[in-house]
């Protein structure tokens, strides 16, 4: 089951990165990938649906609920943030900020009201496969991205021959390989805890 799980991730992976350079191809020098893109579409996506699978997760598993509430608050501040657009555009200007605020604001309301489960739950999500996927999805959207689209190493490669385009392929092709990589620890999460819930009902049928 293992390899076909690794197949399938490969295969998904494979099918972001031809996407990515869907835009390219269809565009060539016209190509910007920019606000409004596929790329940043997929990045909306996988957000948004890392949002659901961890707070599917967290419904099914009490000892887990924390840690996946607070993935899911993760993944909803980043789509809101790059939602921001469409907030601004279409609510009001800063509107993303405001949404951001409350979302925190809740989070933090919570874990006071649940602070002694936290750092178990923390722990025990630590122990599991999700954890490091997910922990390098954040790396390399947080950190890896940022780091290889900066302005200053791109100007220092091309120098008279700098072109914004790639540095922005490169940045959001990395951003977007985070947010894949946070998406396959939804998953991987989603489906401990699915089958966290079988090998109980099993036992409680057994006894």
């Amino acid at each position: 089951m293992f390899l076909l799980r690794s197949f399938i991730y490969l295969l998904f992976l494979a099918s972001v990165a031809y996407l990515i350079q869907l835009e390219g191809f269809a565009l060539k020098q016209q190509a910007l990938y920019s606000e409004h893109t596929l790329t940043e579409h997929m990045q909306e996506g996988f957000t948004l649906l890392s949002c659901v699978l961890f707070c599917y997760a967290s419904r099914i598993n009490a000892q887990l609920k924390i840690a996946a509430l607070l993935l899911a608050t993760l993944s909803a501040l980043m789509f809101v943030r790059e939602f921001d657009s469409y907030l601004d555009l279409y609510v009001f200007d800063g509107a993303w900020q405001s949404i951001v605020y409350a979302i925190l604001a809740l989070t933090a309301g919570y874990l006071i009201r649940h602070r002694g489960t936290v750092y178990s739950s923390l722990t025990a999500y630590a122990r599991t496969p999700s954890y490091g996927i997910c922990l390098s999805g954040v790396v390399t959207l947080l950190a890896f991205s940022r780091i290889m689209g900066k302005g200053e190493f791109w100007h220092s490669v091309m120098g008279e021959n700098y072109m914004r385009v790639v540095k922005n392929i490169i940045e959001e092709g990395i951003e977007t390989l985070g947010y894949a990589l946070i998406f396959i620890a939804a998953v991987e999460l989603v489906l401990l805890c699915r089958k966290a819930v079988t090998q109980q009902h099993t036992a409680l049928t057994e006894l």
